[in-house]
């Protein structure tokens, strides 16, 4: 068993719809039809949604959001129309709220990988593949992969595993035409960031995005959604300690999975016991390396 430790309860707004409270982000309608959604400080990890958060966290995946937004409009429309608070939402929701789009939403989760690691290095290890995709031997974690690589993956509940899938099945389930169309975009959009992520000393080892459909008088156009080059949906690595051969030192939840796989936490991730609170020294250093991404890619001070 998995999911929330202490799930919380919606808030309620006027005008606004609550649709889902998913792992990070609670997601409302408005009257317009527009989607409202608000990045909470809740942090997850090993499929639990934990009791302890991240103080300021889902304003670092919203600002980081929308900085990435900015240099990727040119690859790829998005779907933020304001970062307006809605009239009546508790000031807590300055800075982590974005009022969207509502997109008809791709049931894929598009992930694209330069480097080798996480599901895709177990996978490599049994056949020498990813995702159905051959790779040479002699690769290792954290090894640079020949090219990057489009490895999709099925979207799950909160408290369920993401799966990987071929190429050939997201072709079966949303057709050859917009498959292709998810893997060009994919690539384009992981080289763009790549590429500025290491001019400012970090590796994009992998990442993955969510796209929708927006009907326009031209048709229907595809939309980059959700969060985007976070923390939480990428890996983040320092390029000054990169040594394939082991795992990499990260901008992310690390430690938080380091110490819950700890005999400090006495938990057992294979048992159906939920895991217990963070203790405030891994806080504020989750908290720190959440920051410190933000601030090393944007140039900017958080404050």
């Amino acid at each position: 068993m998995s999911g929330f430790v202490e799930k919380p309860e919606p808030v309620q707004v006027p005008g606004l719809t609550h649709l889902h409270t998913g792992k990070v982000r609670d997601l409302y309608q408005n009257e317009a039809g527009e989607l409202v959604m608000v990045a909470s400080d809740r942090m997850s990890a090993y499929d639990w949604v934990l009791p302890t958060e991240i103080p300021d966290k889902g304003r670092v995946l919203t600002r980081l959001s929308l900085w990435w937004f900015d240099r990727l409009a040119d690859l790829v429309p998005h779907h933020v129309i304001s970062t307006d608070v809605p009239a009546g939402a508790p000031a807590d929701w300055a800075g982590r709220t974005l009022v969207c789009k509502s997109l008809t939403m791709v049931p894929v989760e598009c992930v694209a990988r330069g480097y080798l690691t996480g599901s895709g290095l177990a996978e490599y290890k049994q056949s020498r593949t990813v995702c159905g995709l051959g790779l040479p031997e002699g690769l290792s974690d954290g090894s640079e992969l020949p090219a990057p690589i489009f490895t999709p993956a099925t979207k799950a509940a909160v408290g369920d595993h993401d799966e990987n899938v071929s190429y050939e099945e997201v072709a079966r389930q949303v057709g050859a035409e917009t498959a292709a169309l998810l893997r060009q975009t994919t690539l384009a959009v992981y080289g763009r960031a790549r590429d500025i992520a290491r001019e400012r000393g970090i590796i994009l080892a992998d990442t993955k995005f969510e796209f929708g459909f927006e009907a326009t008088e031209e048709g229907e156009r595809l939309v980059l959604a959700d969060e985007v080059l976070t923390p939480d949906s990428s890996r983040f690595w320092p390029a000054d300690q990169w040594q394939p051969g082991r795992a990499q030192p990260s901008y992310d939840k690390q430690f938080v999975r380091d110490w819950l796989t700890s005999p400090a936490s006495g938990w057992d991730r294979t048992s159906e016991q939920p895991p217990p609170a963070l203790p405030q020294e891994v806080v504020d250093a989750t908290r720190a390396k959440y920051i410190e991404a933000y601030e090393l890619l944007t140039g900017t001070n958080w404050q």
